[in-house]
């Protein structure tokens, strides 16, 4: 394994102070200095540190039942009880995965694996996290809904993969995000507050037949357990364009939204629309269907003055209103046709109207046809 990954699991410091450790010059292997970061470290490989052998401890999973009124820390500066008061000396140096907030109660794990932490903690690796809330007010089945469907919130957007009610005041409810205090902020938002909240299974791992405040040490067989579980692939439901944002309500403070961006789905025209109107008119703008006629000018090709206009792109003659309301023809410009060419505006293959020029394949020569030339 890595270098800094071996400190890390001797207990040095994490893998970042690891770096620093041994960019430093502070680590020796079998009594090479060592600053490269990409070191390799082999079974019976001795590793010094600042003059001190060290040696990886062997993996150790730690669950325990945490009760109210315990911080998920190592120490606190108001000196108030910690998860580490409740372990013996020798599990001091195990780092929580995830926390409880103080109030909340139930299952945490300790470990000193990386990739353990990195499988529960992860979102996309699947392991869920089911609580069982008490509320103060009654509960039902739309409030439910709507903590599924998810909301905008001062951590982000928050939402729950199940819920489902137990009582009129009590509700299970499975996560895979872990915002902070995000079971509690859905709640608040909804008009609800948590009375209690308790954690009572962490992927297969559950709280039955452990008191508050006891710890047991996991198996091999049964950490190995957490890594056999598939992750769970969310089913993603396409939903329309007009309806990609429907539903989601925003719950954070006005100063923390994000200002709407030119150009986004709140203020996007409609495709095939057009606005009418405007400042310089003074009319309210409106939106009008532009619908292509076929054999008919646009208004735009038409002059205000009563005299014949051509299109942009074609070369045809257009009508046009003179001011004594009589309509006046304006010949198109000579314009030299291909026997294959195809017309800008109907798409159809047009014929030349002369023969003049050399012959092609699709015209008879002139004059009378001749035969073979004699050898």
């Amino acid at each position: 394994m890595r270098l800094n990954r071996y400190l890390s699991q001797c207990g040095i410091a994490s893998r970042r102070g690891a770096e620093e450790i041994i960019l430093g010059g502070r680590v020796s292997i079998n009594g090479h200095l060592i600053t490269e970061l990409a070191t390799k470290v082999l079974p019976e490989d001795k590793v010094v540190v600042d003059g001190s052998p060290v040696r990886a401890e062997a993996p150790v999973v730690l669950v325990l039942n945490k009760p109210k009124g315990y911080l998920c820390s190592r120490g606190d500066k108001h000196e108030r009880m910690t998860i580490y008061d409740l372990l013996p000396l020798k599990y001091q140096n195990l780092h929580h995965v995830g926390r409880l907030d103080k109030e909340s109660e139930g299952l945490i794990l300790l470990t000193n694996r990386g990739d353990l932490s990195h499988r529960i903690i992860h979102p996309s690796q699947g392991a869920e996290k089911e609580y069982e809330v008490v509320v103060d007010q009654a509960l039902n089945q739309g409030i439910m809904a709507k903590l599924v469907k998810g909301m905008m919130t001062e951590e982000g957007f928050a939402r729950a993969e199940r819920t489902w009610m137990d009582g009129d005041y009590r509700a299970h409810i499975v996560l895979k995000m872990g915002l902070k205090r995000q079971i509690r902020m859905m709640l608040y938002y909804l008009g609800y507050e948590v009375t209690r909240l308790t954690r009572i299974r962490i992927g297969w791992l559950k709280l039955h037949g452990l008191s508050k405040g006891a710890y047991k040490e996991l198996t091999p067989t049964e950490v190995e357990r957490f890594f056999k579980e598939e992750p769970a692939k969310p089913k993603l439901e396409r939903k329309p364009a007009e309806e990609k944002d429907d539903g989601i309500e925003d719950h954070r403070p006005l100063s923390r939204r994000a200002p709407k961006r030119e150009g986004s789905s709140e203020t996007r025209e409609p495709r095939g629309f057009k606005p009418t109107g405007g400042k310089k008119s003074g009319a309210p703008a409106r939106f009008s269907e532009e619908k292509p006629i076929r054999g008919k000018k646009s208004p735009s090709s038409r002059s205000s003055e009563g005299k014949p206009t051509r299109g942009k792109k074609s070369g045809s003659a257009s009508w046009s209103s003179s001011s004594d309301d009589k309509p006046s023809y304006s010949k198109p410009k000579s314009k030299t046709f291909s026997p294959r060419s195809r017309s800008s505006e109907t798409g159809r293959d047009e014929k030349p109207r002369g023969r003049s020029g050399p012959p092609t394949r699709h015209q008879a020569p002139r004059g009378p046809r001749r035969g073979p030339p004699s050898r």
